[in-house]
């Protein structure tokens, strides 16, 4: 199945939809550095992008894809986040950033049976309820356009009165969507990374469709550091309880062993690489896995302990934030992840390499999505719409 990468950064997004087995027609993306990274691994015949085509660099405003209406089976996209960012200015659309109308314009040129958007979750805050509104309604039905110099209260005006006269009948170009608020490490990624994600089928498919249902918890975490052999299988002394103390009432309180997996850890994603500070000799036999001074530990800002889902990895609006991207040993000091350490934390592969310094790096790593989380949505995307009685792939 075909599909088209929109805003695919360094392809967090689409590597995950490449693994359950879709295949990039087209991956557009305006930062150069992420391009060189897509393009570097694309020369590695044992990389998972070595088949995808030279990634379109330039503002995809300037693209059109008309030539792949009904030829593709997927458009995904990570609309850039700045617009809704804790971090950012929170201008939504009057942000020059914001390329919501954008992914709507592909999917109403290409007409793909399905869509898979992500953004951050502050997208859903209460203030921005209204852009929120408007986001699932545009996605919805694509082919009412807002109009030039149309603001777009008034386009969601007239796509709200569209969506109530659409129920006497009509044949317009129509989505069922759904969306919701997802953590990673509820899907077994080492990271408590917090996306709102997006996934729509074309209505005239008549497909049901709800998100995959979480697999791993904190509660089976706690269990596994309390009751269970967690330190023992990774050799770590019992007083380095720290998730257990923190929790300690709420571990307590458990009665039976959760039938969800433990939350991975930053020792579970990270624990065997050798130490980039302490081992930089061995630390070279891993790409991009260099040591990077400077870290220190500040008030809100105190790193990730091993022993938890690492915090959310942030690309910072000017620079690295300290805080989000730091490794807080047990013994209380600091220090950065390395863009390896980063790049697993993340799900991407060893052999996937980084084009660009540790900070422009990272700031791809910050602005990635976690790959496996990617497959598994697109997995059972994949599964709704593969026809009846033909096996499926594996990607």
């Amino acid at each position: 199945m075909r599909a088209i990468e929109l805003f695919a950064g360094a392809g967090g997004l689409g590597i995950g939809i490449s693994m359950a087995g879709f295949r990039p027609a087209e991956v557009v993306e305006w930062d150069r550095w992420c391009c060189d990274t897509i393009r570097e691994n694309r020369a590695r015949p044992d990389s998972t992008v070595a088949k995808w085509p030279v990634p379109l660099e330039g503002d995809v405003r300037n693209f059109s894809f008309r030539h792949y209406e009904g030829n593709v089976e997927l458009v995904t996209g990570g609309p850039p986040c700045q617009p809704f960012s804790l971090g950012g200015k929170h201008r939504a659309f009057n942000d020059s950033r914001d390329m919501w109308s954008e992914a709507v314009r592909v999917v109403r040129e290409t007409k793909p049976k399905a869509f898979i958007f992500e953004n951050v979750k502050g997208l859903t805050r209460e203030s921005f309820s209204s852009y929120l509104a408007y986001i699932v309604h545009q996605l919805t039905y694509p082919e009412i356009a807002r109009r030039e110099y149309e603001s777009w209260e008034d386009h969601l005006g007239r796509l709200v009165g569209h969506h109530t006269a659409i129920r006497l009948g009509g044949n317009t170009l129509t989505y069922r969507v759904v969306y919701r608020v997802l953590n990673a490490a509820n899907y077994g990624i080492p990271q408590r990374r917090e996306r709102v994600v997006f996934v729509g089928f074309r209505s005239d498919l008549d497909l049901e469709w709800s998100f995959p249902e979480e697999t791993h918890s904190l509660d089976a975490l706690l269990w596994d550091q309390t009751r269970g052999d967690y330190w023992e299988r990774r050799n770590v002394s019992k007083r380095l309880r720290i998730l257990a103390q923190r929790f300690e009432e709420r571990a307590r309180r458990l009665i039976e062993r959760p039938v969800s997996l433990p939350w991975q850890t930053v020792r579970d994603a990270i624990g065997e690489l050798p130490d980039p500070e302490h081992e930089p000799r061995e630390a070279v036999a891993f790409a991009n896995h260099r040591f990077q001074p400077g870290a220190r530990a500040y008030p809100g800002h105190t790193g990730s302990p091993l022993d938890e889902p690492a915090k959310t990895l942030k690309a910072g609006v000017h620079g690295v934030p300290g805080g989000e991207n730091m490794l807080a040993r047990p013994d209380g000091s600091v220090r950065y992840f390395s863009v390896r350490e980063s790049a697993r934390l993340q799900t991407f592969p060893d052999n996937f390499v980084f084009h660009g310094s540790w900070t422009e790096t990272m700031r791809q790593l910050g602005n990635a999505v976690p790959i496996e989380l990617a497959a598994i949505i697109a997995r059972s995307v994949r599964a709704h719409l593969q026809p009846s009685g033909k096996p499926m792939g594996r990607g």
